[in-house]
């Protein structure tokens, strides 16, 4: 197998030949001048050839020096030129962001916060993905995403914002013709609606006051992969759901739907910012981060069960 070439003797060659001098390369590279002589004669060994004439008072280029000298030279300049432009992206915001989110909590709580996102920081881009599958993230070389759940552990690095409740609810027409559950397991013997990425899927969990928990695995007519697409046959009165705040709140709030099993409470999920493991995050990132932290928890504003005058998630 080819070896790389010898980066690091090749630029401090470059820094002797811009300097003339060894000290004075070693000096501004930090280095000591025992170092920078062991780098040049490294790099003499690999090519087999002298590449400087030294006296004691003079420092001359070889002809094999000459003919290195320009491409060392031009490599040291990119290779500080391509630093310095990654330092500047970490220092001000500026480049791509790309980041994963819900899609209903995308489009009603993140999609109208971006307008002013960009005014803040007119030098970086969103590349907004929405889908409610868990992407991965280091696989599909996202920067950050939202998620809205009870987070496993993993190696990903995880910011809590707020809390979201759950609620399992029916239309009134539906409780009318049907009746009202008033036991989790009793919801085995109604129409409901699952969701495709629950973390148990078609699986509901419940706990009580006196510490009783209950599944159940409920069955219908429809199984979604995003919670919006519930709401039309919902509100129909076709069935039941269990569904996150954001996605039903408004629902709860106008009385188009209300909420069951009252006395029982679903395993509370919260809204994650989650970004890879690994060093200091561009500065894009960051700026992004700290905007959705401090933005989000306002416009998703809790709402209590039943009916309500809360003010609700609004697009």
């Amino acid at each position: 197998m080819a070896k790389l070439p010898d980066f690091e003797a090749l630029a401090i060659f470059a820094k002797v030949v811009e300097l003339r001098s060894f000290a004075g390369a070693a000096s501004e590279l930090a280095m000591s001048k025992a170092t920078v002589s062991k780098a040049v004669t490294r790099l003499e060994e690999r090519l087999g050839a002298r590449l400087f004439n030294r006296t004691s008072r003079r420092l001359a280029l070889t002809d094999a020096g000459h003919k290195l000298a320009e491409r060392a030279t031009r490599l040291l300049a990119d290779g500080e030129a391509a630093e310095n432009e990654a330092l500047a992206q970490s220092v001000a915001p500026r480049g791509l962001v790309r980041l994963a989110v819900p899609m209903t909590f995308g489009i009603k709580a993140v999609a109208p916060l971006l307008p002013e996102f960009f005014q803040a920081y007119p030098e970086v881009s969103v590349d907004l993905h929405l889908s409610d599958a868990t992407v991965d993230l280091i696989g599909e070389g996202f920067d950050m995403a939202v998620r809205i759940a009870r987070l496993p552990d993993s190696s990903l690095i995880a910011r809590q914002l707020f809390t979201m409740p759950r609620y399992t609810v029916a239309a009134p027409s539906y409780l009318k013709q049907h009746g009202r559950p008033t036991h989790p397991m009793h919801l085995a013997e109604h129409k409901c609606f699952s969701y495709a990425y629950l973390s148990t899927p078609n699986v509901w969990h419940y706990t009580n006051s006196a510490g009783e928990q209950a599944s159940v695995r409920p069955g219908g007519q429809l199984r979604v992969n995003n919670g919006e697409a519930v709401m039309p046959a919902l509100i129909a009165g076709l069935g039941i759901a269990e569904l996150p705040e954001f996605i039903v709140g408004e629902a709860i709030s106008s009385g188009a739907v209300e909420v069951i099993l009252k006395d029982w409470k679903q395993a509370e999920g919260a809204v994650h910012l989650v970004t890879p493991p690994g060093g200091p995050r561009p500065a894009r990132v960051e700026a992004l981060g700290d905007f959705l932290a401090a933005k989000l928890p306002g416009t998703c504003k809790r709402r209590p069960r039943g009916k309500a005058k809360a003010s609700s998630l609004r697009a």
